[in-house]
Order: C-alpha cells, then sequence, then structure tokens
C-alpha cells in the first residue's frame, strides 16, 4: 500500500514538474528559431538553430539598455524597501502605540490597490519635479507595493525573536542603532532575504508604472519587449530571447535566498 502511495506522489511529482517546466522550456526552444520556423513548424527542438536572436539583443543598444535600467531601478527601490521597512516593522513587532493595528492594515490595502490607481498621481507629481524618465522614478513608484510588503514579511520574523535578547542588549550598554545592526538583524537575515527577494521580484515583473513614467532614458526591459510588435508582425525569436534573459535576474536571486525561502513558507509568511 505504501509502495503504490509512493509511486503515485512520484508520478504526480513528475507531471508537475513537467507542467511547470514546459512553458520555460518552449521559450528557450523558440529563441533558437528563427520567426519561419516557428509561425511555420511544430518542433520540440529547432530544426536549424540559430543565435541570431540573442545577436539582436547584445548588439542593439535599445535591448541591452533595457536590461542595465531595470536592474538599476529594481536594485535602488530593493535597498529604499528595506531601509525603510526595518525600522518600521521593529516598531510594529516590539510596540503598541495608537492606532497600531489600522496602520498595518493601511499599509496592506496600498499592496492590494492597483498600479493604476496610483499612476495618475505619480505622472503628474513627475512632470512638475522633472523626474520624469528617471530610474529613481520608478524606484519610487514601487516602494508604493514593495514596503508594506516587505514590513508584512519582516514583522513575522521579528515578532519570532524573543523581546529578552532586546533587553539583554540594552543592560549590556549596546545602542539601539548598534543592537540593531549587530545582533538584531542577523537574527533576522533569513527574513531580509525572503523581503529583498520579494522587492526585486515585483519591482522586475511591474510594467504599467515602468512603461508610463519612462520613455527612453530609463525605459525598463518589460516595456522594451513590447517593440516586437510592428506592421509586419511579431518578432517572435527575439521576444522569446528576451524573455529568456529575463528570467536569468530573478533565478540568480533565487539561488542565494532559496533557503531563506523556505524557511518563510516555514514562518507562515511567504
Amino acid at each position: 500500500m505504501n509502495d503504490v502511495l509512493s509511486k503515485k506522489r512520484v508520478a504526480f511529482l513528475l507531471l508537475y514538474l513537467a507542467f511547470a517546466i514546459l512553458p520555460v522550456y518552449w521559450m528557450i526552444n523558440m529563441s533558437f528559431k528563427t520567426n519561419e520556423e516557428i509561425v511555420s513548424v511544430f518542433s520540440l527542438w529547432p530544426r536549424a538553430l540559430t543565435f541570431d536572436n540573442y545577436k539582436v539583443i547584445f548588439t542593439d543598444v535599445s535591448w541591452y539598455s533595457g536590461y542595465i535600467n531595470s536592474i538599476i531601478y529594481v536594485a535602488i527601490n530593493t535597498v529604499i524597501s528595506l531601509l525603510v521597512a526595518l525600522p518600521a516593522a521593529y516598531a510594529f513587532s516590539r510596540y503598541t502605540f495608537l492606532g497600531d493595528k489600522h496602520v498595518f492594515f493601511w499599509l496592506l490595502t496600498n499592496r492590494m490597490t492597483p498600479p493604476a490607481v496610483f499612476l495618475l498621481p505619480f505622472f503628474q507629481l513627475y512632470t512638475t519635479l522633472g523626474l520624469m524618465d528617471t530610474h529613481i522614478a520608478v524606484a519610487l513608484a514601487h516602494l508604493v507595493f514593495n514596503v508594506p510588503l516587505a514590513v508584512w514579511i519582516l514583522e513575522g520574523f521579528m515578532s519570532g525573536i524573543p523581546r529578552e535578547i532586546d533587553e539583554t542588549a540594552y543592560i549590556d550598554g549596546y545602542s539601539f542603532p548598534r543592537f540593531f545592526l549587530t545582533i538584531f538583524i542577523p537574527l533576522i537575515k533569513a527574513g531580509v532575504g525572503v523581503a529583498a527577494f520579494f522587492c526585486f521580484m515585483f519591482s522586475w515583473v511591474e510594467l504599467l508604472m515602468a512603461r508610463t513614467l519612462t520613455s527612453v532614458n530609463a525605459k525598463p526591459i518589460v516595456a522594451v519587449m513590447t517593440r516586437t510588435v510592428s506592421a509586419a508582425g511579431m518578432d517572435w525569436g527575439v521576444l522569446a530571447a528576451a524573455g529568456v534573459l529575463t528570467i536569468v535576474p530573478g533565478a540568480i536571486v533565487i539561488w542565494f535566498v532559496r533557503h531563506y525561502i523556505a524557511k518563510g513558507f516555514a514562518m507562515g509568511r511567504v
């Protein structure tokens, strides 16, 4: 009986993995094909292997600059989100103040709100301040939904740290900045890794704000990918190659925080 259940679980897991990996494999497969082969022949692998699609991305400044722009504003957003969320999450986990639950709920509602709701205020504000088409403009706009998420994740990790650690550090003569940086943050490094991962991913894939608030100098790759639509049709091969390269940064981040994400699932905050 146990052997039968074990075989069923293995079969289900293999089926699920195949279902999850198939779209990624198909995109990789398309990235090594010509447009003519993509639209005319159904094949599980390229019949005429070509690297021209990747050559276009690495040689066309409008393509590879999109990746550079995305990495810049996503990195800025992730750093600022953590710098703001760490003290805020500590306050929510350690202190009780008037309206604390209401403020915490309000933060989460910002994460639930569609980005389109904030688009017009940001557009008008940035136009007035001259911040349109800059990396900092997109990074600050993404704080609206990344900071609440980071606060929520970090608060759960911080609440799991006994308050006695704080009190012991103060008795030993630690100032708050020294205690927070040298003792407390290392204890919640898993939470910091999880929060950084989700801030990175949500900022990396967001399209509406990134596309509207930029035009040339800070145009991200998610907006550049829409250029493949033209009067001649869809440039499927280049679009697939761009999609494959778009997955790479996220895969690298997942590799570095994979153990922290597992711990986040265990704590019920992910």
